[in-house]
């Protein structure tokens, strides 16, 4: 049974305006990891990064960090620790070409010998925790066995694996066969990610993997707002309580762009918006009528009329089953 629920880092999606404003509407999530950060060689933390991870809201969170180096890696998770995170979440899994090309994110994957040195240094120099986000290899699934090998000589703090590899990026079937073998031999303690989009999904989960005790759930969560809490029995989300919702995230938005933008220009906030409406509108009946002219849409006017009319003339699915199954 599982029984610790992650959210996901969706970079560009669930910064912490985000995430504040979910928690406050539907909450659930018993950790939420925030989008990677990545350490330059001068080892400079941004004003942008700094305020990312701020956290006045005491949400319990993770952040994330995105290296080549494994200098790098260790400055980053000290000053993280100054700034009282508890652990430090190393990201092996980003399939993005940009990144990989840097020998970043899944790119470390690529020369395990080199991956093996990474981690001894890391964690003999990291002064919290580190968890680590993978996937199974840079090629193919086959890679996997070898990686797990060296993942086990460290003490990782959780082993979150998304059972695909680069190429594959976010499609096709994931490899549970390779899944299954890191819960039975990893020597740490193992967190599914991968297609977790609906209630039924993730109960064939956790019969498949009885012994299972955590997953990662990103998009799903961002799909179904209320997906967490119907995992733990509760209700699904309603009409009004996603009317809310939505309506505090596009001021909190507005509020964050008037600030942080130089010119002071909030119009951002319905481009933010228009994304998280890109998993939301599978909530509702007939929902891409409307869900196709708000992704063609253009300024704040045209996004504020479209999500009027959603709300007004589209109806929730009785029994939502995740906008990406």
């Amino acid at each position: 049974m599982i029984r610790r629920f992650d959210f996901a880092p969706l970079d560009g999606i669930t910064k912490r305006v985000f995430r504040r404003v979910w928690h406050a509407h539907f909450g659930g999530a018993d950790r939420y990891f925030i989008p990677f950060i990545s350490p330059t060689d001068q080892h400079i933390l941004t004003p942008r990064d700094r305020r990312e991870l701020e956290n006045p809201e005491g949400l319990p969170q993770v952040p994330q960090v995105m290296a080549k180096r494994a200098a790098d890696f260790v400055w980053a998770a000290e000053v993280l620790a100054e700034l009282g995170y508890p652990e430090v979440n190393l990201n092996l899994g980003c399939p993005s070409g940009t990144v990989t090309a840097k020998g970043k994110g899944s790119g470390l994957l690529a020369d395990p010998d080199a991956l093996d040195r990474f981690l001894e240094e890391v964690f003999s120099g990291a002064p919290v925790p580190v968890s680590v986000k993978t996937r199974l290899g840079y090629h193919t699934p086959e890679e996997f066995p070898r990686l797990l090998e060296i993942f086990n000589r460290y003490p990782i703090a959780c082993l979150t694996v998304h059972p695909r590899v680069r190429p594959e990026k976010y499609r096709g079937t994931v490899h549970m066969d390779q899944f299954a073998l890191a819960l039975a031999e990893s020597k740490n303690p193992v967190c599914y990610n991968g297609d977790l989009t609906s209630v039924p999904g993730i109960r064939a989960l956790e019969t498949q993997f009885p012994g299972l005790n955590a997953a990662m759930i990103g998009r799903g969560a961002i799909a179904d707002p209320a997906l967490f809490r119907r995992l733990r029995g509760g209700p699904a989300a309603t009409k009004e309580e996603l009317q809310a919702f939505t309506a505090e995230l596009y001021r909190a938005y507005q509020a964050f762009y008037a600030q942080a933008a130089p010119d002071g220009q909030t119009a951002p906030a319905s481009q933010r918006m228009k994304e998280i409406w890109f998993y939301l509108i599978h909530l509702f009946e007939n929902g891409e009528r409307l869900g196709g002219r708000m992704r063609r849409s253009r300024g704040p006017r045209a996004y504020e009329e479209l999500e009027a009319q959603i709300f007004q003339e589209l109806e929730l699915l009785d029994a939502p089953q995740g906008a990406l199954a």
